[in-house]
């Protein structure tokens, strides 16, 4: 799914016009992308939280001459899923390869 998308589908979804649908996701983008950079950490229950990470400073070797490059320290932003979303998309992977009945058929846990 790309950025316009997911814009289409918050458009049918909640009935907007595709402008407002952008506006709608931007904010959301804009909003994640503003917290990561002061450092602060977006946690969206259900989903997952997104924070930064700090990498040390290193060695590294550009692939085509071979030479020693110094890559400097940074940060770099990290999504870590929440268990709801890992068990939706592991049961919707499960059942997908299953066929219809198996996924419409009631777990015996209820």
């Amino acid at each position: 799914m790309t950025k316009a998308d997911l814009i289409e589908e918050v458009s049918r979804l909640a009935e907007l016009t595709r402008k407002d649908s952008e506006v709608i996701v931007e904010t959301i983008f804009d909003s994640i992308v503003r917290s990561l950079r002061v450092g602060d950490k977006i946690e969206i229950r259900g989903f997952g939280s997104f924070r930064t990470r700090q990498r040390k400073p290193r060695v590294g070797r550009n692939p085509k001459t071979g030479e020693r490059v110094e890559v400097p320290a940074k940060k770099i932003p990290f999504f870590k899923p929440s268990k709801e979303l890992k068990d939706l998309v592991n049961h919707s992977a499960a059942s997908a390869g299953t066929g219809t009945a198996a996924a419409s058929a009631p777990s015996p846990t209820q």
